[in-house]
């Protein structure tokens, strides 16, 4: 609640240049018309806004970077990795950016990030709508859009340094996003020290931290270095959900979004404390209900690569088929802890585990209500579908399929399931 004041506070001391009316702000050279607010998370909120010359529409993603909890290159992180994968069809792309100082704390700056708007908004939307109308996706549908998404995935899993089209442009692109945040990053410490703040630690102390840990999330284009043009720089997105997953005004196309997670894959934990670093950023970027097992008690001597994607592909999927997570589902079935759920692989689809009468129970409900319950939504599932989800869902690494192994499977069962009927 305080951190939403705060944030009003600054929005009308910052943002507003009239009153009575809209709030108006300005990112570089263009004038921006706030209209409501779209989400809110952490530091960050996004808004919608409206282009002052042209009237077109826009999301605004606002990021509080207070000095000592956020710093600006965290923040800006997520442009950089825009910029890096830019264009594809499947990744959102950031339109302008921007950063301001705050009048009321020296030392603290707030980003802005313009991205575009899609006015159907994101698979949780549908997800929700589904539940509220008691409506499910058609299979094959659901299915294309994620083949989509896996294609998204592909791009960052595979990332050939300088070797996709426009690679050399989007690395200069976010490398001078990089420069950039560092270098407000610098401004926002002198500031504080001129201001009297006592940072919690001192700045040698700091970089002597920095050059003694291995690359961690902060790094995007710098995790590049000694690699030669054309081989793979793997990244994993690492908060794979429907609420990430943004779907285009044509309504076939998913747009995957939020890169701030993003972290180069693989990760050697070859410490302890590294082990802890990890699992605390998991924490705090990676949503609990999609977050891969090895993420919730990260292993000294373990590796975290790509494949946590692939078990949050496969959360995302069974949310979109019965309304929620499976480790959602199935803690509020047991009343047993999430986390245990997930570390455990304990789950299952709504109609397995039932007795034959109980099916036969639920078969009539089905007939007699249109609102037949989780068991009808799960036996309405087709196998080939349900074995997606099972091949993401192991509970071992190794077990889960790679991305080409899995948009493979994908596009089989797409190949095989029946059209849809009309389109709306």
């Amino acid at each position: 609640m305080a951190s939403t004041l705060m944030d009003l506070f600054y929005s009308l001391t910052n943002c507003m240049v009239c009153f009575p009316g809209s709030p108006q702000l300005k990112i570089n050279s263009r004038s921006f018309k706030i209209l409501r607010l779209l989400g809110e998370g952490g530091f960050s909120y996004v808004y919608l806004v409206q282009d002052t010359h042209n009237q077109s529409l826009y999301a605004l993603k606002k990021i509080r970077c207070p000095f000592g909890q956020e710093s600006v290159s965290q923040a800006l992180k997520e442009v950089e990795a825009y910029a890096l994968f830019s264009p594809h069809p499947n990744i959102i792309h950031a339109i302008d950016h921007s950063i301001s100082s705050d009048k009321s704390d020296p030392g603290a700056k707030t980003v802005y990030i313009l991205l575009p708007y899609y006015r159907r908004g994101n698979l949780q939307d549908m997800i929700n709508a589904n539940l509220v109308n008691h409506t499910r996706f058609p299979e094959k549908r659901l299915m294309v859009l994620f083949l989509g998404v896996c294609r998204a995935l592909k791009a960052m899993h595979q990332y050939k340094v300088k070797g996709a089209p426009g690679g050399a442009e989007s690395q200069k692109n976010a490398r001078r996003v990089r420069e950039e945040a560092a270098q407000a990053d610098e401004e926002a410490a002198e500031e504080a020290d001129r201001a009297g703040r006592t940072p919690g630690r001192r700045r040698d102390e700091d970089d002597e931290d920095i050059q003694e840990q291995p690359l961690m999330d902060g790094e995007v284009v710098r995790s590049q270095e000694g690699v030669a043009p054309g081989q793979e720089r793997s990244y994993a997105h690492r908060d794979i959900k429907p609420g990430n997953i943004m779907i285009s005004d044509d309504g076939k196309t998913p747009i995957l979004m939020d890169l701030g997670s993003l972290a180069p894959s693989p990760t050697p934990i070859t410490s302890r404390s590294l082990a802890l670093a990890v699992q605390d950023t998991a924490a705090e970027h990676s949503t609990m209900p999609y977050r891969a097992p090895e993420l919730f008690d990260v292993k000294t001597g373990s590796t975290i690569d790509t494949k946590v994607d692939i078990w949050s592909l496969g959360c995302t999927l069974y949310a979109c088929l019965v309304g929620k997570s499976p480790f959602e589902a199935r803690s509020e079935e047991t009343g047993g802890s999430l986390s245990l759920c997930v570390l455990g692989g304990d789950w299952r689809f709504p109609d397995e585990g039932t007795q034959p009468k109980d099916r036969g129970k639920q078969r009539l409900q089905q007939n007699g209500d249109a609102d037949a319950g989780a068991g009808s939504r799960g036996e309405s599932i087709s196998d080939p579908v349900k074995e997606i989800v099972r091949k993401c869902l192991k509970v071992e690494p190794a077990e889960r399929p790679d991305i080409d192994e899995l948009i493979g499977a994908v596009e089989d069962v797409v190949a095989r399931l029946p059209e849809d009927g009309v389109d709306e």
